[in-house]
């Protein structure tokens, strides 16, 4: 049995055609989708880069193996102290080191370890390919060493193959010679002219006025990545360097296919094609970032095909990423890690049965503190720390007929509110029940200063904000963040 799974770094599953998108960026996934099963509610427990990883490599919500942060205590998988052995429990708990319980050689080809310092994610490779640049890799640079290890080792039986692509990642890196072939595409119709110009007057960074994080700065290096957007010119500058990223990565996914099937070995090759986490791209009025709890940030792509074992259909299900690890230990005929949180949606992928859940609680406390929940047509996102945006702290948005999060309705939904803080409290407690720690990391995150990407830049940052006409806000932010301004501003 041969496993080949991308993790296509950013991807938000509506860039892509075979999730209804209007331009042509993702021919090799789609013709996949068309095989096998594709997801269209599927989402990461943990947001970004590092809690999603953790989270998913563990089996575990970020709320239990520690890391729901990219800094501090919560940049860390806990320790587990007296209780450790020889070996640490991940060294037969991972998904990797359950995959190879399994028989199977597992392989990574990703730099995320070392961009992270998150050793644990090599936890259960038998080989490593780091690629080198700590996640600033283009296509070009990964390519080669997937193609070299398929040369290699493709015809062989019995191997679980992980490639991590970044191209849809901020900067936009695809190269200019690659030219930009949605120059005459519409942009998302969703991005009025009104919209933008509502975008212009937010606050907090990769607003439209910040793409940067806290400033307007370009990079010479990255010429399609804007450091603002000032018009619909500069939105369509974000929106193509987007999609060319993906576009990009898509033609080099492609040459794995054809390196496959040259070895006669895609035919029956399991193909699992998923994302750490989305990309906002105007959702709550924030471009080229994932530092949000919401659908632009946690909603990820989901597809499997699986040779004599999927029929090409769409499931529509409530489904966490880390619901992947025990689906896989059910389809290869084994029994799931009891320590792992993920529920099994394998009748999903065998005949198409309803495998779902009730609801989903998401994290982020990166670049906020904020925990959502999904259920029926709703999301709510219940606000902690801002992250220097002015959220509020409760939002509610119909996600079926507002899925670009437009239109907070937590003041007209009061009921709706309550039902979804009913099931935040239910998901809280079953959470600290099942874990024999006293602490709840997010709240760690806030006694620590606040999210790794939101501490100790506010004072300089509304000094930007005067000089770029939002001065309106600096009071607000004052009164929510009064410590910052005795901290001063960190040296860089």
């Amino acid at each position: 049995m041969r496993f080949l799974l991308l993790d296509l770094d950013s991807l938000r599953p509506d860039h892509l055609g075979c999730y209804g998108y209007h331009r042509n960026t993702s021919p090799h996934i789609d013709k996949i989708a068309e095989q096998g099963v594709r997801f269209t509610n599927y989402y990461t427990s943990d947001a970004p880069c590092f809690p999603s990883r953790t989270a998913l490599m563990t089996g575990k919500f970020g709320i239990h193996n520690g890391v729901v942060g990219h800094g501090g205590t919560a940049g860390d998988v806990r320790h587990e102290g007296e209780r450790r052995q020889f070996q640490d429990t991940l060294a037969k708990e991972s998904l990797p080191a359950f995959i190879r319980s399994a028989g199977l050689k597992t392989v990574l080809i990703s730099p995320f370890a070392e961009r992270h310092s998150s050793w644990t994610f090599y936890a259960g490779f038998n080989e490593i390919h780091n690629t080198g640049k700590c996640g600033m890799e283009s296509a070009e640079e990964v390519t080669p060493a997937v193609l070299n290890w398929i040369e290699h080792n493709a015809r062989k039986d019995d191997w679980f193959l992980y490639v991590n692509y970044w191209d849809p990642h901020t900067p936009y890196r695809a190269p200019e010679d690659f030219g930009n072939p949605f120059a005459d595409d519409p942009l998302p119709a969703w991005i009025t002219e009104d919209v933008l110009e509502a975008h212009k007057l937010k606050v907090g960074p990769h607003s439209a006025s910040e793409i940067n994080m806290y400033d307007n700065q370009t990079s010479e290096q990255f010429p399609r990545h804007p450091g603002e957007i000032k018009d619909m010119a500069g939105l369509r500058r974000m929106i193509d360097g987007y999609d060319c990223g993906v576009r990009y990565m898509d033609e080099h996914i492609g040459s794995i296919f054809a390196a496959l099937e040259a070895q006669g070995v895609m035919d029956d090759l399991v193909v699992i094609i998923t994302a750490d986490h989305g990309e906002n791209m105007g959702e709550l009025g924030i471009y080229g970032e994932h530092g949000t709890a919401d659908q632009g940030t946690c909603r990820i792509p989901m597809i499997i095909r699986w040779p004599g074992v999927t029929q090409p259909h769409v499931d529509h299900g409530l489904h966490y990423h880390l619901d992947l690890n025990p689906t896989l230990a059910e389809l290869l005929g084994r029994k799931p890690l009891p320590s792992w949180d993920g529920q099994s949606y394998a009748p999903a992928v065998l005949n198409g049965q309803e495998a779902g859940r009730d609801y989903l609680v998401v994290s982020q406390c990166a670049h906020v503190c904020q925990r959502s929940v999904r259920f029926g047509q709703w999301l709510y996102i219940r606000t902690y720390h801002d992250g220097y945006h002015l959220f509020n702290k409760e939002m509610l948005f119909d996600i079926d007929n507002d899925p670009h999060e437009q239109t907070n309705l937590a003041a007209e939904h009061r009921q709706v509110c309550r039902d979804a803080v009913y099931y935040l409290n239910e998901w809280h407690d079953h959470m600290m029940e099942t874990m024999p720690f006293d602490v709840d990391p997010l709240w760690t995150v806030m006694k620590e200063g606040g999210p790794y990407h939101a501490k100790g830049f506010l004072p300089k940052y509304t000094q930007w904000l005067e000089q770029t006409g939002r001065g309106h806000a600096i009071s607000e932010l004052k009164r929510r963040h009064p410590a910052e301004f005795g901290h001063g501003y960190p040296k860089l």
